[in-house]
């Protein structure tokens, strides 16, 4: 998708870029990440607005150590260094970078040293956030040192002549006070940008956009009921009406009545046409035995294209496939050290549109989760849709732990029904980023009346995270858990026992499997 402007995100390996990326988009400004070795006439073709040089985990000295060519500094436009983008900055520019005799890591404090663009509204004195093992001990020359703290004499320093400005904390993490005012200062002052980055433009290009390359061909979308391909497929449904086939696979590992209310749902509320398949049958037969989780992956996984291949074929005049592919899936495997772009093959529907000659439409590719949520708040999809805690692809066949039968499969679904349904009541759905019940593959004894029972244990598991890279457990009040495991306990046969998971990721992961 081509963008009146946009700031563009130089990687060089930092934990932090996807932030910064997502602080831009915060303000309505587009913003995009690409590898530190993103060609210098790449960049001129794009005309971006401003560069950001992210920071990174080596040292500008290091032999190997990512670099960026010099002619980035004379191009005319805005670049701001953080952290290692700026020693970087530094360094290629004729200053010097050397060990720092106390590695600053954590709060500081900023003293501002003169006034500059990029402090404007910024208070004197303020926390900043510090995480470096090298600083800039001598100036490039035409810069001038705009502020500095305890440890670092030289922490921002500006050139604005050829606006170059470089600073040694990160403003993208939240503990940085003024941090969204310096990126803003940046973003608006400096590069001149416009807060137009927003939901309706978005949807607005995108159906112009799929309408330019569809015309009038048939489009097939895999519909899981997932936020992303719900969202996909109302806004392409925008675009091109009745154009558009959805697919629905019953794997026979979806939540409780799930199936039917998708159907329903974009039947009767967008009057999108779904053909559902009902394929549970050939998915529990393959699973018969195997209880090793990677294996049961590939079978669903390969099963599942089987299917989906065969239903589409119905469709021979169709020439696209919709995929809900998100920004994270296309650079968490950018690689810092390598320029190659491999996007991972983990999405429900990988591998099919070469097989089948499908050109792929990806109107999410550009966007974050809670970006694609907004949108589908814009297009007026129920809440209980968007709202939606992320659901795997191969579904409760990995919160099945041993062998999957339909009769554990229906143990688990009653248990996790219970749990989701209590968590609504209670109104904390929406505080948890993920939360299931998971079947064990072992049974204990218990009692029940006056009978010894043994029986299954089911497992609680609710994290908090903002992306899903990093999770902590959510902290439940006693009453809670109790309430939930003695509804499961009594309304579901089979199960005599409710635990509830506290570890972290890392590391552990959020699912089981």
């Amino acid at each position: 998708m081509t963008h009146q402007q946009k700031i563009l995100i130089l990687d060089f390996g930092s934990q932090y870029t996807q932030l910064i990326a997502r602080r831009i988009r915060e303000s309505k400004v587009y913003s995009e990440i690409h590898p530190h070795s993103f060609p210098i006439e790449q960049i001129k073709k794009e005309k971006p607005a401003g560069i950001i040089l992210s920071g990174g985990p080596m040292s500008v000295n290091e032999e190997g150590s990512p670099a960026v060519s010099k002619e980035i500094f004379e191009l005319g436009i805005p670049v701001l260094g953080i952290c290692y983008g700026l020693q970087l900055m530094s360094k290629e520019l004729g200053g010097k970078v050397e060990p720092a005799d106390d590695r600053e890591y954590g709060k500081a404090h900023l003293e501002i040293l003169e006034d500059d663009f990029l402090f404007m509204g910024v208070d004197d004195g303020s926390v900043i956030w510090m995480s470096h093992g090298d600083y800039v001990t001598e100036l490039p020359k035409g810069f001038s040192v705009t502020g500095k703290t305890e440890n670092s004499p030289l922490c921002s320093i500006s050139n604005p002549g050829k606006k170059l400005y470089g600073i040694q904390f990160h403003p993208e993490v939240s503990h940085t006070k003024f941090g969204r005012r310096i990126l803003e200062n940046f973003v608006f002052d400096i590069c001149g940008c416009k807060a137009d980055w927003t939901s309706q433009n978005f949807i607005n290009s995108t159906v112009e956009e799929v309408k330019r390359k569809v015309v009038n061909k048939k489009v097939i979308c895999a519909l899981s009921g997932g936020v992303d391909s719900s969202v996909a497929a109302v806004l392409i449904h925008q675009a091109i009406g009745d154009q558009l086939v959805c697919i629905h696979v019953d794997h026979g590992m979806m939540r409780k009545d799930e199936s039917a209310f998708i159907k329903k749902m974009f039947s009767d509320n967008y009057k999108i046409r779904v053909d559902y398949v009902d394929a549970s049958d050939l998915f529990l037969t393959r699973l018969v035995g195997v209880t090793d989780p990677e294996v049961k992956r590939k079978i669903i996984g390969n099963t599942f294209i089987e299917v989906f291949e065969k239903e589409a074929k119905k469709f021979s005049d169709a020439e696209f496939l919709v995929q809900g592919t998100l920004y994270p899936d296309v650079i968490e495997s950018v690689s810092v050290k390598g320029a190659s772009v491999t996007i991972k093959t983990h999405h429900n529907v990988g591998g099919l549109p070469e097989r089948m000659n499908l050109k792929l439409i990806e109107p999410f590719r550009e966007l974050f989760k809670d970006e694609v949520r907004a949108i589908g708040r814009e297009l007026n999809l129920p809440e209980i849709f968007i709202r939606r805690h992320p659901f795997p692809g191969p579904g409760l066949a990995v919160r099945v732990l041993g062998e999957i039968t339909k009769e554990r499969l229906d143990i688990l679904r009653e248990a996790d029904d219970i749990f989701i349904n209590e968590l609504d009541n209670a109104k904390i759905y929406d505080k948890i980023w993920q939360a299931f019940a998971v079947l064990l593959p072992i049974q204990t004894v218990g009692v029940m009346g006056d009978m010894r029972t043994y029986e299954n244990v089911i497992a609680l598991r609710a994290v908090t995270s903002t992306d899903g890279m990093t999770a902590d457990w959510y902290r439940f009040d006693y009453d809670f858990l109790e309430l939930v495991s003695n509804k499961i306990i009594r309304s579901v046969r089979g199960v005599n026992r409710v635990v509830y998971d506290i570890s972290s990721k890392p590391p552990a992961t959020i699912e089981w499997e």
